[in-house]
């Protein structure tokens, strides 16, 4: 088991050296912060949730500094209980294991929730407001569409969870798609090799007879 922290750490931030402090006093092995620039993609959270092992433990500063909707928290929730990760958000005094903040009441529990769609919103146009204001205007080549990203965000993480191990289940469910055979298709669009079980060896073409 591993003791890891996780911060976005946005430049409007005010709290980043407090949960530091809080994070190594507690044992974490590693804290991972990702940058304002980071804030849409977050790639360094997608590269943590495909690294946790079976019962690691989670800590990080709230739920809306680390996920970004009500979706994402019910995909977070699932994968954190099939892969026994314990949580530990600091500032919503939330602990799955029930060992820390025992004051937190399951209603303390459902403001958290409630509040994360506004929580969230109001992190995201902080972080946006700070790069408009860092950018500058220079000649560059014509920007990736938002669609375009998430779908290749979305392919990255099916195959950094396959090649971390995770089964075909878990990673169908961390991706969103609607069916598995979505996962098959980025996997062999990638070139991965199967070696889960039933599903090992090339992807066989359907016969359309």
């Amino acid at each position: 088991m591993a003791k890891v922290g996780y911060i976005m750490a946005t430049s409007q931030y005010d709290k980043l050296e407090e949960d530091r402090k809080w994070m190594n006093e507690f044992g974490c092995v590693r804290i991972i912060e990702e940058s304002d620039d980071n804030e849409r993609h977050r790639p360094l959270w997608k590269q943590l949730m495909a690294a946790l092992q079976r019962g690691d433990e989670l800590v990080i500063p709230k739920f809306s500094n680390a996920l970004r909707g009500s979706r994402e928290l019910a995909i977070f929730l699932e994968f954190c209980r099939v892969k026994v990760i314990r949580i530990i958000s600091i500032h919503d005094r939330i602990d799955s294991s029930n060992i820390l903040f025992p004051e937190t009441k399951p209603s303390d529990v459902l403001v958290m929730m409630g509040s994360l769609p506004d929580e969230v919103l109001a992190l995201r146009k902080s972080a946006e407001h700070v790069i408009k204001l860092q950018e500058k205007m220079i000649v560059s080549l014509p920007p990736v569409s938002a669609s375009k990203m998430q779908k290749l965000d979305r392919e990255k993480t099916v195959v950094n969870l396959y090649v971390a191990g995770h089964p075909i289940d878990e990673i169908w469910r961390a991706s969103g798609f609607r069916s598995r055979s979505s996962v098959f298709r980025i996997l062999n669009k990638h070139g991965i090799k199967l070696n889960r079980g039933n599903h090992s060896g090339p992807i066989k073409k359907r016969d359309t007879k």
